[in-house]
């Protein structure tokens, strides 16, 4: 029998599980227009089967199951309230100095074109993240999308590769997201500038890369003939709350994702060698790259080794909507369906990897 061999049995259950979350939002509209609580059920159910076969099943020394507890329910709820609190703080701002912020936009755009505007939008805040957060990084984003009356298939093009930027460029410094502040203060503990030093040298070119791209989707964004989003439209104080809660839903289901997924972590990624660990690492588009960076780096290993596992992190973070908290956003904001952030996400993202890949690999720059 499957119980028999624990670690057989909660392998296959994860890995099922997995696959749900993978597949999940692009099969079942449903689960499409409830993200949150889908990744959130999914979570619960995989921290369940984890603690189901540490309570029940006799599980051999050496395995590594993470199960409920105070300290995990803790952690559940007090992640997301920081994330949270900043997405309300500054969604308020930006939903009374709307109207500034169009009057500024349209001022710099007469004196500046369009492709020049997008280019510096997408670089600025792509490096910028690192300073005043990917969440509110994003948050300006769309807002200065939504004032420049782009079709919609322009709008969600820009907005992808601008959250592509902002999930490398806010990994810089430990405030710039989750991941970076694991990384620096828990893992490695070393200096605040440690990252920047570290993998800098591909995330800014990286960055500068993202917004020249993005100036090749913005010409032919009145051509398309598509209506324009729902962000055009001003926003009801109450979509401000709304928001809120479902970016704290969110998080909250990525701590449990992260932890129920400890075991496939612990017995299939964590010793895998450098280029093996990059391309696995596209898993976090669709799982916390905090949590998987928390398993993955420790004290101890080459610097070819954290690079890998970082950059792999890092740049598939942006090819679904779950992979990082400045797409949830994002997608939540202008109404992007994940059918449509991986329609371009995906080869995006697969083109980067690659270019990466030869850079630290072939190159071994």
């Amino acid at each position: 029998m499957l119980l028999e061999n624990p670690d057989v049995t909660l392998s296959a259950g994860l890995f099922i599980i997995f696959g749900i979350v993978l597949l999940g939002p692009f099969l079942v509209k449903k689960i499409e227009h409830n993200l949150e609580v889908f990744l959130f059920s999914m979570g619960i159910l995989a921290v369940t089967l984890d603690h189901f076969l540490l309570q029940v099943v006799a599980t051999s020394p050496d395995t590594i199951i993470p199960g409920w507890n105070l300290r995990l329910t803790e952690k559940a709820f007090e992640d997301p309230i920081e994330i949270t609190a900043a997405v309300l703080i500054i969604g308020l701002i930006f939903h009374y100095g709307r109207k500034k912020l169009r009057q500024f936009t349209d001022s710099v755009l007469a004196k500046v074109p369009l492709k020049i505007f997008v280019l510096f939008t997408v670089v600025v805040l792509g490096l910028l993240s690192s300073v005043i957060t990917a969440i509110i990084a994003a948050l300006l984003l769309v807002e200065i999308v939504s004032v420049l009356k782009l079709s919609r298939k322009t709008e969600i093009s820009l907005v992808i590769i601008a959250c592509f930027a902002i999930g490398l460029g806010a990994a810089l410094t430990p405030i710039g997201e989750p991941l970076s502040t694991i990384v620096i203060k828990t893992k490695l503990e070393e200096n605040f500038l440690y990252l920047f030093y570290q993998i800098g040298k591909y995330i800014i070119p990286g960055v500068i890369a993202l917004g020249i791209l993005s100036m090749f989707f913005v010409g032919r964004g009145k051509e398309s003939g598509d209506t324009l989003t729902a962000t055009e439209e001003k926003e009801k104080l109450s979509e401000v709350g709304i928001r809120g809660l479902k970016v704290y839903v969110f998080v909250m289901a990525l701590v449990f994702l992260g932890i129920g997924f400890t075991p496939i972590i612990e017995w299939y990624v964590k010793d895998l060698a450098p280029g093996i660990l990059y391309w696995v690492n596209t898993v976090s588009a669709i799982l916390d790259n905090a949590t998987l960076a928390s398993a993955e780096i420790t004290k101890g290993m080459a610097e070819l080794q954290i690079n890998a596992a970082l950059m792999g992190l890092l740049i598939a973070g942006g090819m679904l909507i779950p992979g990082n908290i400045p797409n949830i956003i994002s997608a939540n904001k202008m109404g992007i369906t994940s059918r449509e952030w991986a329609k371009l996400g995906v080869p995006l993202g697969a083109l980067i990897m690659v270019v990466f890949y030869i850079i630290i690999f072939v190159l071994k720059v």
